[in-house]
């Protein structure tokens, strides 16, 4: 696959970020307690973080490998699922079991990271 299937994704991703942002300030304020609003906003923010992530992908595309850019990838895209999606429902629907997902997508997360920086320190110190 492209490694710009990623930024496309981030693309997306990022649209609905804006949406879902100005859908919990604006239409769900009514709704939410604080505890609701404060889950929100922290998915949100990693939706977004993330989305910007997928974005810059394709700019590694001449020092890593696809492989490595894809792994990444994938790991942001299912952590933006299982993370902020399991807290976009956590906070709409206060189902705290919900929260058990929420850490699956944080692993995703945390290993598209590491993975990422293992494939740039060995562009870095390639000889």
């Amino acid at each position: 696959m492209s490694v710009y299937f990623f930024a496309f994704m981030g693309a997306i991703l990022g649209g609905l970020t804006v949406a879902l942002g100005a859908f919990g300030a604006h239409a769900l304020k009514p709704y939410l307690d604080a505890y609701g609003v404060t889950v929100w906003n922290k998915a949100v923010f990693y939706q977004a973080l993330h989305s910007l992530a997928l974005l810059a992908l394709p700019l590694f595309s001449e020092i890593m490998s696809s492989k490595a850019i894809s792994i990444t990838g994938y790991m942001f895209i299912v952590g933006v699922l299982l993370f902020s999606g399991s807290l976009y429902i956590l906070a709409l629907s206060g189902i705290k079991i919900l929260g058990a997902i929420t850490p699956i997508g944080g692993l995703a997360f945390v290993i598209g990271w590491i993975w990422l920086a293992f494939a740039l320190y060995q562009a870095a110190f390639r000889s």
